[in-house]
């Protein structure tokens, strides 16, 4: 007897490699258009699935998995942040959430690094001023900014990210400090030079430079608050990749027009994709659309994960990348 092939359920266009390998492998049911899924086309599309495929647009919350048949076994995320899934709910239900770590780390990193270079250096604005047709030439004075070497660099989160963040930084002699909801190992302190500090307020008060690497959970939401981010010297800058709702946008957005803080250089936004339309108007800040893992080879990387992922469950294995609610404390 043949064996049927379970339902997958893809929300988002996937690149056409791994779309073409989960046709081989499974009963595929694809997003061609690449719009993302409203609420009742997500729980319409969940309804008779065996496994779901999403991406950080879609809530996949209780009132979705309510709508899941006792068919759906696995939520195979294709991102490494899950925190627009309801993992407890979906554990109530029985369903494996996995997500895709490791594989965008790098990418991550690399963006990570090129804002913290970009926001000192200004080098958007710069950017803006030849585009623009106003460069007056050369000047001794002119489009000052500051240098990273030998700046201190706070890193919120040490984990893969956070750390690859810090080997790069310490390519440009920066000094590395981190708060993180556990002491990393002191090999790795060592090999990174890094500074612990328990208390994330001491940290920022003594930091040049801060970047955001945990994941947004309930106890992240808002970690770098109002008070918290009045904290940071007048010379500061924010670089923030990993979730905008970790830090307080309205907040950070009157530091920066008040230039209560030097600058800032965010990759994710709190209500994303809409954006404030007061960080719009400051030139003190980088403002990128989630790009951190937009490369080629961090996206097939990401679908060869959640075939493996997939593959897995169906096979009655455990898959390598099962999250639980528990492990995502910071």
């Amino acid at each position: 007897m043949v064996r049927q092939k379970p339902l997958v359920v893809v929300t988002r266009k996937l690149p056409d490699v791994i779309e073409t390998r989960m046709m081989e492998l499974f009963d595929v049911r694809l997003n061609l258009n690449d719009e993302p899924y409203t609420a009742a086309a997500l729980s319409e599309a969940v309804s008779g699935a065996d496994v779901l495929v999403p991406t950080v647009t879609d809530r996949i919350d209780a009132k979705v998995l309510a709508a899941a048949g006792e068919r759906l076994k696995l939520i195979a995320n294709y991102g490494a942040g899950v925190d627009h899934i309801d993992l407890r709910a979906a554990r109530e239900r029985g369903i494996t959430v996995t997500n895709t770590p490791d594989v965008l780390t790098e990418d991550t990193a690399d963006m990570t690094m090129a804002l913290i270079l970009a926001v000192p250096r200004r080098l958007t604005e710069g950017e803006r001023v030849i585009r623009e047709g106003r460069w007056p030439g050369w000047s001794p004075t002119w489009m000052l900014g500051n240098r990273v070497s030998g700046k201190r660099l706070g890193i919120v989160g040490m984990g893969r990210i956070g750390q690859a963040v810090a080997r790069r930084a310490r390519s440009f002699n920066m000094s590395i400090h981190y708060h993180n909801r556990r002491r990393v190992h002191q090999e790795i302190e060592a090999e990174l030079e890094a500074t612990y500090h328990e208390s994330l307020d001491q940290m920022l008060a003594r930091m040049d430079i801060v970047t955001v690497h945990c994941p947004h959970t309930p106890a992240t939401f808002h970690l770098l608050s109002a008070r918290r981010l009045k904290l940071l010297q007048p010379h500061a800058y924010v670089i923030n990749t990993a979730r905008g709702e970790i830090i307080d946008e309205a907040a950070l957005t009157r530091m920066l027009r008040n230039r209560e803080i030097a600058g800032a250089g965010l990759d994710v936004f709190e209500n994303e994709p809409a954006i404030n339309p007061k960080l719009l108007q400051l030139d003190n800040v980088v403002l990128l659309p989630h790009m951190g893992s937009s490369t080629i080879e961090a996206r097939i990387g990401m679908g060869e994960c959640v075939l493996i992922n997939v593959r897995s469950v169906m096979d009655g294995h455990l898959p390598p990348n099962r999250v639980l609610p528990e492990d995502l404390g910071f």
